[in-house]
């Protein structure tokens, strides 16, 4: 197994052990964790409240832009392109991941069964329970498996912006969530924790990418060459 292969596995441990014991705290209503939750959301809120313009951006991107739809519609047009390249494994491991990421916060929504933040004046409202954030998590899973299908040979440049625009979008509709009081701080965090560890699973079982670890494409030996 390479180093790069290593450092991605133990990130998704020790994202996926982080996220089991955020759980464990909600679930068992921690208080101080339940006080901090409280206090950023009423903070947050109010601003929202007093400035409808700001608001308004940020439903439209929440809504929209960074919606987990607008995210899974990114996700089936790579599959489509890569299944089209033909490059089936990688369009079924795209796939698979978005899948699992959907079934995996809808079952968490179930189970855990929180209540989202309730206000006087709402300034946007949302289905289903409240943790984790299924904004965050589908836009960390899509995102990270984007990244991931970006060629070896992409320039410097490319790789930075691409890195810059997925960091801004799962940063940005996790906070967008929160603005909105539609959010615990505490549901976005473990929407991040187990979109990252899903990305780690889904990636590094994935070996070189079809090609050698040396990043050179495999090439037949030729008559009387040694076999190494």
């Amino acid at each position: 197994m390479r180093n790069d292969d290593r450092h991605v596995r133990w990130t998704g441990i020790g994202c996926a052990l982080l996220a089991v014991a955020l759980t464990v705290l909600v679930v068992a209503r921690w208080e101080p964790l339940l006080s901090l939750d409280g206090r950023i959301a009423s903070d947050l809120h109010a601003r929202a409240v007093a400035d409808p313009g700001t608001t308004h951006v940020m439903r439209v991107l929440s809504d929209w832009v960074w919606d987990p739809w607008t995210m899974r519609i990114l996700a089936a047009a790579a599959c489509v392109a890569l299944w089209w390249r033909g490059e089936r494994r990688r369009a079924l491991r795209v796939a698979l991941a978005a899948v699992v990421a959907s079934v995996v916060q809808q079952g968490l929504k179930a189970l855990v069964g929180r209540e989202r933040p309730q206000w006087p004046d709402p300034v946007d409202s949302a289905h289903y329970a409240a943790y984790p954030s299924g904004h965050a998590m589908t836009a960390t899973v899509v995102c990270g498996m984007l990244l991931w299908l970006l060629p070896g040979a992409t320039p410097r440049w490319a790789v930075a912006a691409a890195w810059a625009v997925a960091v801004v979008s799962v940063l940005g509709v996790g906070f967008t969530r929160l603005y909105l009081g539609v959010h615990w701080t505490s549901d976005v965090l473990a929407g991040w924790l187990l979109g990252v560890a899903l990305v780690a699973v889904a990636t590094s079982a994935y070996g070189c990418h079809g090609r050698t670890c040396s990043g050179r494409s495999p090439v037949s030996p030729r008559a009387g060459d040694p076999v190494r």
